[in-house]
């Protein structure tokens, strides 16, 4: 079975991901692929290593309302850039978005793929959540689920690589100069991811997310996000690591360890990494989630989303080991 599928925003970290993910899967033929600042050029000219199959395709000016004939796309927009356009593509071609624009808006299923499958299977609109939220969420939602975990005053110190900011431009604050040898924490108290958690961490649990603190921090690596989430609690590490254990036992990309993970065990893959200590005695129970930020926090996730809407396995072009070291 072939799908024809196409990437818009595919200049970009998460298109791109989302490129070498689909160039080695066996159903999503990629037949469209489109941009701003790269359209005229072929994808050979933005990627050098794509495959002979795929290297003459033309990066076209990104108009929803000039589509090829599609069965899905991939939508890796910046976050207030892709409301409008996705409105006007056809209702009969499905839509995984990677920004932020759809999640948790009526009509879109929320993606989070290795907790709720079967809130995405047979939908026509995913959208993908944040790399931040990937990791945090899905460290948290056994504890939440068997009440191991109080909802509120959870707070989460998140570190991310560089590409988790976007390829940015020129003037980009994001360069060499500005990273290399620096820890940014960014967003504070506003952050974009977290509506999301806050609604999920709800869901999950049927109580209030009140007193939610989230820190994100700017890391010099490429890519990683490592979240570490401090819950009020009484379960102890066993019990934690049990929860997520059954929780988590028929599924395919989700890896329970007891030792803490690193960010460098997901690089390149669709893994999540989590990994729990628990001190009952002062309330405290300590849960850490790692992904790589574009594979699980953003085009992994979304190539996993887009299987289990187009009824295929849901590991399709996705059962890779991670790139070591």
């Amino acid at each position: 079975m072939s799908i024809r599928v196409g990437i818009v925003g595919i200049s970009g970290f998460g298109g791109g991901e989302a490129l070498r993910l689909l160039a080695g899967h066996p159903s999503f033929d990629l037949v469209y692929a489109a941009g701003e600042g790269s359209a005229g050029s072929r994808l050979r000219d933005r990627f050098p290593g794509a495959p002979p199959r795929l290297a003459d395709l033309v990066i076209e000016k990104w108009d929803p309302a000039h589509l090829p004939q599609l069965d899905l796309l991939f939508a890796s927009l910046p976050t207030g850039r892709s409301a409008e356009a996705l409105a006007r593509v056809p209702r009969d071609v499905k839509i995984v978005d990677l920004g932020g624009d759809h999640r948790y808006v009526e009509g879109w299923a929320y993606g989070l793929a290795d907790v709720w499958p079967d809130r995405i299977e047979g939908e026509t609109r995913v959208a993908n959540p944040g790399c931040f939220p990937a990791a945090t969420l899905t460290a948290l939602a056994p504890l939440l689920a068997e009440g191991l975990i109080e909802p509120g005053q959870i707070v989460i110190d998140a570190k991310t690589g560089i590409s988790g900011a976007g390829r940015g431009g020129a003037d980009s604050r994001f360069g060499y100069a500005e990273t290399n040898e620096n820890l940014v924490p960014y967003g504070l108290l506003e952050h974009v991811h977290m509506p999301e958690m806050a609604s999920t961490i709800e869901r999950l649990s049927g109580g209030s997310a009140a007193g939610l603190v989230f820190t994100p921090h700017l890391v010099p690596m490429t890519r990683g996000v490592l979240a570490t989430i401090y819950c009020r609690g009484r379960a102890t590490t066993v019990q934690c690591l049990d929860a997520a254990q059954r929780f988590y036992a028929e599924r395919a990309f989700v890896r329970v360890t007891e030792t803490p993970p690193q960010t460098k065990w997901a690089t390149g893959s669709n893994l999540c990494f989590v990994s729990y200590a628990a001190d009952p005695a002062r309330d405290l129970v300590i849960a850490m989630g790692v992904v790589d930020n574009l594979g699980k926090g953003a085009a992994g996730q979304a190539v996993q989303n887009a299987n289990l809407v187009c009824g295929l396995p849901e590991t399709a072009g996705l059962d890779v080991m991670p790139v070591w070291p």
